[in-house]
């Protein structure tokens, strides 16, 4: 069952490639949660440096880095002097089958 926790829950529409490996696809529809606390290893989608990005977040002794799930993506690791937001942790993907608009 799909919990929508308005006015925490927003949709945002998935670009590109780099999170095939979790099932996200371009032009996927993704449900988000801003209420809730990011962690590591959570899909979240993510603002840096102007550029919003769905990616998986990672926080370990290193630091602070976004993954994507596609190896053609490296990961980018997050320093002192980046502004990163994250904006929510995704809960949900809707995947379209057949033709796309």
């Amino acid at each position: 069952m799909l919990n929508v926790r308005a006015p925490h829950t927003y949709l945002v529409r998935a670009s590109g490639d780099s999170m095939t490996g979790v099932g996200i696809y371009d032009g996927d529809l993704l449900v988000v949660d801003r209420a809730l606390p990011a962690y590591s290893g959570a899909v979240v989608i993510a603002a840096l440096a102007g550029e919003v990005f769905v990616k998986r977040l990672q926080q370990d002794a290193r630091g602070i880095s976004l993954h994507s799930a596609n190896p053609h993506y490296p990961p980018r690791q997050i320093n002192a002097e980046d502004e990163l937001q994250i904006w929510g942790v995704v809960r949900h993907s809707i995947h379209r089958h057949g033709q796309h608009d």
